[in-house]
């Protein structure tokens, strides 16, 4: 109370045209400062999950009290020095000055926070994305920060010198990729700020992950740039709870560029979920992009370099990636000079791609060789030609409404997806044979109105990435959740799973994939006599991206260990009618030992939003 009391009469000796301090309390840019948010039930509710960020012992969840707090933290003796609240909190400090007036404040000297701001020197902000990464649970829906540049980012070229700024999960401990997943879904790690070297951040999307990276210079002056980094200030060590569908690294920079630019509104689009991809969409719909750069990864060059090659030429990539001083050998000096340039250039893209997997020393020596002979003997300059834009593809979420008949019985589907893609979906934006679907619901309406709950997948993705003379990726996939199954007398009970599956793709031709996985299922199903019962099985099938969309063709099969055989074939195409709307027929005949085969066909309408 006592806070609140000197703050009123701090408000009585303001000038008239003074604002109050409740309408002050309640300014968009004092909440944005605070990260509060309106509560469910009424009042306000802080996203910072740490005492040390509140000056006021209510502050996290009443603004009006932290404000209290703050103006009389203000009039602390300047000898506090660094530990005095106007240098822990520069962003408040500036924005109460300009709103009251208050001009004979102590000037305590901040010289951590002055030396870590002049190191900074913030100029303008880069959006940066790195595509997805469907190998890493964090990546596998791409990821976003920001870069700070200084003054002379264009006419020096000092991107490399530039801050990162990033907001991540913080893991204590050597979690595996299925712990980090399910903790990072159910708000089991804090999350941090942290602002380190780009060319660190750099290193380990583009390099170690070989992840493209898309640069969105945005249109920020220096003064807005200058007003989110003394903010950032303000939040070093500063613990927020962390999930990775909402309050996760897109959502929190969405907030920094709220405090950069007052007025313009960006989270409110996020109320559920907050995927990568659809933020860029709406920084860009704010109109805060100016300009967009492309830098391919490692993995993207070297296989733009081998598409130049023919397929003996790519077999002496390979033995130069592993023996360098092959570039002597007579019969390789024997093919044309413009030939060994390319194929040299190819194979040192190689060595530089698996530098992360190997030994450090013996691959700078392979490295070294390489450039000697690439010295002598150069390449022309490799264009790399850049692919669709990620914010260009479909939005993440996804109504679907689907008609059709299960042998004799016709039926109605109604389905809603959280994220985010499919193989048969929409593909501009997306990698060819990459899924990643979450939460999906499914109810199924068939004739005399009877409903039931057709499906609910917990999970669903898929990586089938081709395999070639140069890299020999492994195609996976894993999913998990309930599905109807055939079952005896025509039943088709509801079933819970667990499946996943590891084989290889190959490129066929330009648009077209083929795959085979072997694959292994638990399924929890009261027909068995044991309700758990474990299955081994195949998947194998076709993709084909042909010229009005995305078209699969599978074949599936489930060996259970108590006899019980499940086959199906399947058929899909989608019909791409706009970014956000696609048509689908799908048809598929399924084979149990428990029922007669099954036959199944519809037509779905696809909305996607977010």
């Amino acid at each position: 109370m006592k806070r609140i009391f000197t703050a009123i009469a701090l408000g009585f000796s303001l000038p008239l045209h003074a604002t109050s301090l409740q309408s002050l309390a309640e300014a968009p840019y004092w909440l944005s400062l605070g990260h509060y948010q309106a509560d469910s039930f009424g009042g306000w509710r802080s996203y910072v999950d740490d005492d040390e960020f509140f000056l006021a012992a209510d502050g996290a969840h009443n603004p009006a009290s932290e404000l209290a707090a703050t103006l009389e933290a203000l009039r602390e003796p300047a000898e506090l020095g660094n530990s005095h609240p106007q240098c822990r909190f520069p962003a408040r400090t500036r924005w109460l000055k300009a709103q009251l007036a208050l001009n004979d404040l102590p000037t305590p000297e901040c010289s951590e926070y002055r030396d870590w701001f002049t190191d900074v020197n913030p100029h303008s902000t880069v959006l940066v994305f790195p595509a997805a990464y469907l190998n890493s649970p964090s990546s596998m829906f791409g990821h976003t920060l920001l870069r700070i540049d200084q003054p002379d980012i264009d006419s020096h070229n000092t991107a490399l010198l530039s801050y990162a700024l990033n907001f991540g999960a913080f893991i204590e401990g050597d979690d595996n990729s299925i712990l980090y997943a399910w903790r990072g879904l159910m708000g089991g790690y804090p999350g941090l700020f942290a602002l380190v070297p780009y060319r660190e951040k750099l290193s380990e999307y583009n390099r170690l992950e070989n992840r493209d990276l898309w640069e969105y210079r945005l249109n920020l002056s220096e003064e807005e740039t200058a007003r989110m980094v003394e903010h950032v200030w303000e939040l070093k060590q500063i613990r927020f709870d962390y999930f990775f569908f909402d309050e996760n690294c897109s959502f929190r920079l969405l907030e920094l560029l709220e405090i950069a630019r007052p007025g313009v509104q960006l989270t409110e689009h996020f109320p559920l979920t907050a995927i990568p991809t659809d933020t860029v969409r709406a920084v860009k719909d704010a109109g805060l992009i100016e300009r967009i750069d492309f830098r391919p990864s490692r993995e993207r060059e070297l296989l733009g370099r081998a598409e130049q090659l023919q397929p003996e030429e790519q077999v002496w990539v390979l033995h130069l990636s592993q023996d360098p001083g092959q570039v002597d050998d007579t019969e390789f000096l024997a093919l044309p000079a413009e030939r060994r340039a390319l194929i040299q250039d190819a194979a040192f893209r190689l060595v530089r791609y698996h530098a992360g997997t190997r030994d450090r020393g013996d691959n700078a020596q392979r490295s070294f060789q390489l450039l000697g002979a690439i010295n002598r003997n150069p390449p022309p300059a490799l264009t790399t030609m850049r692919p669709p834009l990620p914010e260009e593809g479909h939005e993440s979420r996804t109504w679907q409404l689907a008609a059709g008949s299960r042998d004799d019985r016709a039926f109605a589907d109604y389905a809603l997806r959280m994220a985010y893609h499919d193989l048969n979906d929409n593909l501009d934006g997306f990698p060819l044979g990459a899924q990643i679907e979450i939460l999906q619901l499914r109810l199924r309406q068939y004739e005399n109105n009877h409903w039931q709950l057709q499906r609910l997948d917990l999970a669903n993705i898929r990586s089938l990435t081709p395999r070639n003379a140069l890299l020999q990726p492994w195609s996976w996939q894993v999913g998990g959740g309930l599905e109807r199954v055939p079952g005896k007398d025509g039943d088709t009970p509801l079933v819970g799973h667990l499946s996943g599956g590891v084989g290889a793709s190959w490129q066929l031709h330009s648009d077209l994939l083929g795959f085979a996985l072997g694959t292994g299922r638990l399924e929890y199903n009261e027909d068995f006599s044991a309700t758990f019962s474990p299955a081994v099985g195949f998947n194998t099938g076709l993709l084909w991206r042909n010229p009005v969309g995305n078209l699969t063709l599978e074949a599936t099969g489930d060996y259970f260990h108590n006899g019980e055989i499940r086959r199906r074939l399947s058929l899909n195409q989608q019909w791409e009618l706009a970014r956000n709307l696609g048509l689908r027929l799908s048809a598929q005949r399924e084979f149990s030992h428990l029922a007669s085969p099954v036959n199944e066909v519809k037509l779905e309408l696809r909305w996607y939003h977010y």
